[in-house]
């Protein structure tokens, strides 16, 4: 993510900021420079009255700009079905949204595609954020489909899972980049000459996922899993060895992106950079590797568990490259028809 200004006085603005601190100007985000632009208290882009900010401002707590006025943004837009109004999750939801915006401003700085499903209603994408203050909800993905239970938005009941589920990681955004991951499976593997890498790195996708599923929590993880695997859900099934990857990827990709911004990586590391190839990926390992101890050690001395607390075997790392081959591959490849 990167350092913004304030365009109309250069003061510091947060990714999720809609008015300046200091000039009390409002701001909106424009995806399609990634930078912020000053609103007025119509909430009008300044000197462009076809533009303004989501409609979604107080609902979801959306800065995002919008080309035509009364429209959704991109963010918004690829939302399906959110709680009713009142419902004791909508605080949550908004929590969703935020990472949800996050998430799509890293995939478009990878230059991934993002078919919207109103476009593709076969295997476009769209996110169904839903409460389960009624009805049981459960996370996960079916053919472009996201489904989040709005109860990951809070705290206490995260962490509990994290706890019972032995996990040394659970965000909403950690949620958001595994989900997404299943996602770009079809958009990336499913139908390419990839597909036998694929195999060869991660298994049969094909494989019987109820009977995986039934192994991993009656049997547990396999000894020394973490040899082969970045977390211990990634040993249940192909697919989610595939998802976890993508997602540790993600992270790793927003972070040294961060870092560069704020002048703890060197410019040339930001998620704007091609890094194609392999060097491209052996370059981004060198720099996460001390990245990541120096920033797990910053959260030992506030008193907190370490940052990133995953450790990245040779095995891991080959998964990632392939992963990052194809995400440049599809970044190169739209670069060139343009």
């Amino acid at each position: 993510m990167r350092d913004f200004a304030c365009p109309h006085c250069g003061q510091r603005l947060a990714f999720e900021n809609s008015v300046c601190l200091s000039c009390s100007n409002g701001v909106g985000f424009d995806l399609e420079v990634l930078d912020f632009v000053v609103v007025d208290r119509d909430g009008i882009v300044a000197g462009d009255s076809s533009r303004g900010i989501c409609p979604n401002l107080d609902t979801a707590g959306c800065n995002w700009v919008v080309a035509t006025s009364g429209t959704l943004c991109r963010s918004c837009s690829l939302t399906r079905t959110r709680p009713a109004d009142g419902d004791p999750e909508m605080p949550a939801f908004v929590a969703a949204e935020r990472a949800k915006r996050r998430l799509v401003v890293e995939l478009v700085e990878l230059g991934l595609p993002i078919t919207d499903r109103r476009a593709d209603p076969h295997s476009g994408l769209t996110f169904d954020l839903l409460s389960s203050h009624q009805t049981a909800v459960t996370t996960g993905h079916h053919s472009g489909v996201i489904t989040l239970d709005l109860a990951e938005g809070d705290d206490v009941h995260r962490e509990q899972l994290r706890i019972s589920m032995d996990e040394p990681y659970r965000t909403l955004l950690g949620h958001f980049r595994h989900e997404i991951g299943h996602y770009y499976f079809a958009v990336l593997v499913e139908s390419s000459a990839a597909r036998q890498e694929f195999r060869i790195l991660f298994g049969d996708p094909g494989a019987d996922y109820q009977s995986a599923l039934d192994r991993h929590y009656s049997e547990g993880v396999p000894a020394g899993w973490e040899s082969e695997y970045v977390s211990s859900y990634a040993t249940m099934h192909p697919a989610e060895d595939w998802a976890e990857t993508f997602a540790h990827y993600l992270h790793i990709r927003d972070t040294v992106d961060t870092a560069a911004a704020f002048g703890f990586a060197p410019a040339g590391s930001t998620a704007a950079s091609p890094m194609s190839g392999p060097g491209g990926f052996t370059r981004l390992v060198e720099l996460w590797i001390p990245l990541a101890w120096a920033l797990n050690m910053v959260n030992r001395s506030m008193g907190h568990r370490d940052l990133y607390p995953f450790a990245l075997s040779p095995r891991v790392l080959d998964k990632m490259a392939f992963a990052h081959r194809l995400v440049t591959q599809v970044r190169d490849e739209v670069a060139a028809a343009s």
